[in-house]
Formats: structure tokens, sequence, C-alpha cells
């Protein structure tokens, strides 16, 4: 990589290390000493996603996995290291299935992030006893300001041990709280916790196999379980889950996710199972189980509350639910954005009153409900914008008798209105004072032939305009 206007190396292999050469030697130094070396440019972009696919590999140790840029992962295994026969066989599976990728591994434990981190960087002696182990460190573990390491150094301060037994208050006044904070964080005075990359969900459940797993009909049958697993949490809390994401750990370090959403609440395995059966035959690129998935982990990271119900007199479930369901097996085979469904606004101007939103991501039901036994008061299709119409009326701000749209007259035998819709104002930048926008008039309409119409006037007569404009806005079915 370029540093300060000169090539210079960044990393080396063991071969190279080996030779002699080290970080931050010049380029043509190095070729000078081994004049077959082969170079790659530094590649930032490729290592940063190195770290992500590593630490989604590393996810099948514990959920909580935080990267500390540029080549540390950090795992928090409280609570995960009985799975593996205690934390020390935990901590040596997870640094061997990395190395086997062909990556050199240094690792260690500790009660802090931090001071894991300094362990794995810089405790090249293995020092058995953490704690003197952390006080051997050098002082680069602070990870302080370069000038803050010169006048430590000055002052004559070579490891954390020199400072772990001076008073804070002088030491922050002199260097600064955050020297202060590393070393409580570093000697496990303070209580330390990562950020992981992905939120722990709610509820999970996971199965590890002693011997990796390569048909999809075992990986289904073992989805089941874990999903009656899961139902029995979710029926504890009285809840449903929303999106169900299931991870699929290979035993080659790649890692396969699948998730399904659903319209409304549900925790029926059978239903879920259903559809992210539909949700694997809908993948572009099959589930391939390589050498097998030697670990699988069900997430419910969205739940939503779900009461008893009740069955009808007759059985059997009502229209709203085998809507629910059709919608949630097409969007697991198509895509859940492709659904729609049409949410109530706060706004009396019908551009504004109605919003699409996915059906799966919504929190409402499927439809709002209308007040029944009453007809529809605004109809399903509108014209985006309105189409403008001449309109004979008996007084100019009366209600219509007869329209020409798109060349053909329309003679009016019922109408109903007029329903005035103010303008909305506030949305203006000078809000009413200047230019407060006109008002509408709305007509339910019906003509000869029996076509109902939504026509609206623009304009108050006189008051707003001189000459009110007409427009057709919307058909009845």
């Amino acid at each position: 990589m370029k540093q300060r206007g000169a090539w210079r190396l960044h990393a080396l292999d063991e071969r190279a290390l080996a030779l002699g050469l080290e970080p931050g030697m010049p380029l043509a130094d190095a070729r000078a000493r081994v004049p077959d070396l082969v170079d790659l440019p530094h590649d930032p972009e490729g290592e940063t996603a190195l770290m992500r696919r590593l630490a989604d590999s590393c996810e099948r140790f514990t959920p909580m996995v935080a990267i500390d840029p540029p080549e540390g992962l950090v795992l928090d295994i409280e609570g995960c290291a009985h799975l593996f026969g205690g934390e020390g066989r935990l901590a040596q599976e997870a640094a061997d299935f990395i190395a086997r990728r062909g990556m050199r591994v240094a690792h260690a434990r500790a009660d802090t992030p931090e001071a894991a981190l300094a362990l794995a960087r810089f405790n090249k002696g293995n020092e058995r006893d953490e704690t003197r182990a952390i006080r051997r460190l050098p002082l680069l573990a602070l990870r302080a300001e370069p000038d803050v390491l010169l006048a430590l150094r000055r002052a004559g301060f070579t490891s954390l041990g020199d400072l772990a037994e001076l008073p804070a208050a002088p030491l922050a006044a002199r260097f600064g709280n955050r020297l202060v904070d590393a070393l409580d964080r570093l000697l496990g005075r303070t209580d330390s916790r990562i950020i992981p990359r992905r939120a722990l969900p709610p509820i999970f459940a996971e199965r590890r196999f002693a011997e990796p797993v390569a048909r999809v009909e075992t990986i289904m049958i073992v989805l089941g379980e874990l999903l009656g697993t899961v139902g029995e949490t979710l029926r504890e809390r009285h809840e449903g889950g929303r999106r169900f994401a299931v991870r699929l750990f290979r035993s080659d370090g790649a890692v396969r996710d699948l998730a399904v959403e659903t319209g409304t609440p549900v925790r029926d395995a059978a239903t879920v199972l259903r559809l992210i059966d539909e949700r694997i035959e809908a993948l572009s690129d099959p589930l391939d189980p390589g050498f097998g998935f030697d670990m699988i982990r069900l997430a419910v990271p969205q739940t939503e509350a779900l009461a008893a119900e009740q069955a009808g007199l007759i059985g059997g479930r009502s229209g709203t639910h085998e809507l629910a369901a059709l919608l949630d097996r097409l969007g697991a085979r198509l895509g859940p954005q492709r659904f729609c469904r049409l949410l109530s606004q706060g706004s009396h101007v019908p551009e504004r009153a109605m919003q699409l939103i996915p059906v799966a991501g919504s929190d409402a039901g499927l439809w709002d409900q209308a007040q029944p036994g009453e007809p529809p008061l605004r109809p399903l299709t509108l014209f985006d914008p309105p189409e403008r119409i001449d309109v004979l009326a008996a007084v100019p701000d009366g209600p219509p008798r007869q329209f020409r749209w798109r060349k053909a007259v329309h003679r009016i035998v019922a109408q109903e209105g007029p329903e005035r819709i103010a303008p909305e104002w506030w949305r203006r930048p000078n809000g009413h004072d200047s230019n407060p926008g006109l008002t509408r008039d709305y007509y339910r309409v019906e003509d000869e032939a029996g076509q109902r119409f939504w026509l609206f006037r623009h304009g108050l007569y006189e008051r707003e305009t001189a000459q009110p404009a007409w427009y057709v806005h919307g058909l009845f079915a």
C-alpha cells in the first residue's frame, strides 16, 4: 500500500516473514532482498468483506460476534462454552476453524473484549496467568494517540503494570480521561460489553450435528422440530412471529440465510415450514449443502401479540385467514415486497388518504375495515393526475348536469354532494397567509348508462377563482 509517497509492504505470509521481510518495509527494498517476490495491491474493501464472512461463520460458536477492524474478531462466549466442553475448547475450536481457511490466528480469552484483543495481539510470551499477562502488555495496547504514548514513554512508563497502581485522578489530569477509561477496561475494573453485528433476536433455537447433514429433507425435518420449540415459547408469551430467519452453517465455513415474512402473526409450525419450503423452491441459487451443514439456527426477530382464537360454531377459519395464508405463500415464492395493501393516512385529500405498503411488513391487518352497511364514499380507482373535463351546470357554483370526458358526453341523472375538502395550507412554505390553495367540491354522479363517476370543482366561484375548473378524479365499480 502507498504510505508517505512510497509503496510499502502491508501484510506478509509466513514465507515472506521467514525471509526477513517486515510490514512497513519499502517495496523496492523488499524486491532487492527477494527478487522473485510476489506482491499484490492492498484491497481494503476485500479485507472488510472477508472479515464479514468470517464473522458470519463464527456465529456457529455464539450469536454475539463483533468485528474489531482491521483484523480482529470478538466473540462473547458467556453461556455458550458448555456446548463445546468449556471455554478453552471453544476458543481452540474457533481458532482452528479459522486456521483451516489458510489464515494465521492468535487468540486469547479475558473478562473484557479489550483485554482479550490486547492479549491476542501483544502477548507473544503466551503468559498463562491472565492478570500478569495484561500487566506485562506494552503501552500500545491502550490504543492511545501517538502524542499520549510518547508522553508516557518520556515519563518512564513501558507497560500497563507501570500504570495499574497509579491514582486515576492525576493520571487523567495529565493524560486525559480516555487513557484512564482504556486502562480500566483492560484491567477489568470497568464492565465492558461488545456491540454484536446482529442484535440478538428475542426468540431463537438451534441444532448442532455431530456429523454434517447434506440432505435437504433432513434439514426440513430439523426445522420442523425447531419451529415447534419456538412455537411453544411464542405460546407462553402470547405472541406470534411476523418474520422467521434461518441460518444454515456449512462445514466449509459458508453461511446461507433464508427468511420468510407473514402478513399476520403466526406460531403454527406447519404453516411456517410450508413457507420456508416455498422459499427454498423459489431460490435462483439452489440450496447447495456442499459437504453438509453442521448447524442450523432459527430466529424470530419480529413478534407481535397473538391472542387465543375461538373457532366458529361450524368450525373452519375466516376468509381473512385464508387470504393471509395465500399472500404469505405468494410472498415466500415471489418476494414479500411484491404484495401491498392500502393503509389509511391522516389526510382528507384523496391522493394522500391512502398509502401502499407491503403486506408482510405492515403492523396492521390486511385492510382497513369499512363500516358495515354503508356504500363506498370514495372510488377504488383514482386517476393520477385527475383528468380535466368540460361541465355544464345550472349555476356556476351548483352541481353538474352534464360533462364531456374523453370526447364523450355524459348526461347526469343522479348526483350526491358536494363533499367539500379544504386545502392543506400547513403543507405550504408560507402557510395560510400567501396562497392557501383551492378548495375542492366533490360530487358522486351517475350517467344515463349507469356509470358512476367522482367529479370535483377546483376552487370556489368568485371567492377563490373566477373560472373554477372541473376534473374527474375516479370511477366507482
